[in-house]
């Protein structure tokens, strides 16, 4: 079974409620009728009726008990969503009538059905910018009270067949966090790590990656990365995690054995922590475009509720990918709680 179909089986083991805020998009549409017959969980599109059900008849399907249709124009949760909106921004000068515009905004409206219970989570950012998406989450799901920060990572799906061995990493943090602190890197570290035991099954091992493995080169920046281990190490030791480590030597065992002797990470790392948004963007499109490695992502960590983010380039099973990575977060947030 390849790691996509591995992603797929364990999220069918646990189904949730996914709100998908671009019902118009015919991929997004096309995607929320695979999920469904994948049996992912139930489906909500969000969209104009007509719309979204003239996409769904394009490709023979008719909206069910599984997947519905939520119009924000004409929806019962409308006038709520609005309500809340306005609780949560007035702080924020958002008047009574700016909040019911904002109700009727799909990305919004999507992320309240999440906080108001009426979903496990959301997925968006197929036609929206990232920007967008992310900020809807962060203002209306908003950060977990035990996290530290909102962070991001990839799921990178190594090529079948791969030299290495390996069928998936985690690559952290490639598209949100530009430049962490040390403390704030070992929080990016922590995140990741609890992402690893929950989309891929595994065990963490995490490496903070820098251009120097155990004192080869002394800079600030490297400094940052042992900073972080040793923050790392404090406040969860039960996290097995090394740095400083460069990628090979966190990646292929024989240079990682020769580089960090000792090291039980080194050569086996599947958690990848880069020490800026530089590395990690560069470092996970090098890996997609020339390693062949398949990248699912961005995906958040650190929110109250799962809501993640497309790229705008995405196909319909990249984003049957992402709704399982999310009903995994979902079934992984249940379970802490």
């Amino acid at each position: 079974m390849s790691v996509l179909d591995d992603l797929q089986s364990r999220a069918a083991a646990h189904p949730a409620h996914i709100v998908l805020s671009e019902g118009f998009d015919p991929r997004i549409v096309s995607a929320a009728v695979q999920a469904v017959a994948a049996g992912l969980g139930r489906i909500t599109l969000v969209g104009d009726t007509h719309t979204v059900t003239r996409e769904l008849t394009a490709i023979g399907a008719a909206p069910s008990r599984a997947l519905q249709i939520a119009d924000p124009a004409i929806s019962p949760h409308t006038d709520h969503v609005a309500r809340t909106y306005f609780e949560l921004r007035q702080h924020k000068g958002v008047t009574h009538e700016v909040a019911e515009k904002q109700a009727r905004d799909p990305l919004v409206f999507a992320a309240m059905l999440v906080r108001l219970g009426h979903a496990d989570g959301t997925v968006g950012g197929a036609v929206a910018t990232t920007s967008d998406t992310v900020r809807a989450a962060l203002q209306v799901i908003g950060k977990a009270a035990d996290a530290p920060l909102v962070s991001s990572f990839f799921l990178m799906a190594l090529p079948k067949g791969h030299p290495s061995g390996r069928g998936a990493m985690i690559f952290s943090d490639c598209g949100l966090v530009i430049d962490p602190s040390a403390t704030e890197l070992s929080a990016i570290a922590a995140q990741s790590a609890a992402s690893c035991r929950a989309l891929m099954a595994e065990t963490p091992k995490v490496a903070l990656l820098s251009f120097s493995t155990k004192g080869s080169a002394r800079h600030d920046a490297v400094t940052k990365v042992t900073d972080a281990l040793e923050h790392l190490r404090a406040n969860h030791p039960d996290i097995a995690a090394d740095g400083e480590l460069q990628f090979d030597a966190a990646f292929v065992p024989s240079v990682g054995s020769s580089k960090a002797k000792g090291s039980d990470v080194a050569g086996h790392a599947n958690v990848m922590v880069f020490p800026n948004l530089d590395a990690g963007n560069i470092g996970y499109k090098i890996a997609q475009r020339i390693g062949g490695c398949m990248a699912i992502g961005p995906v958040l960590q650190g929110l109250a509720k799962p809501a993640n983010d497309l790229s705008r380039g995405c196909t319909a099973d990249d984003v049957v990918h992402m709704i399982a990575v999310t009903a995994l977060q979902a079934a992984a947030l249940k379970e802490r709680t």
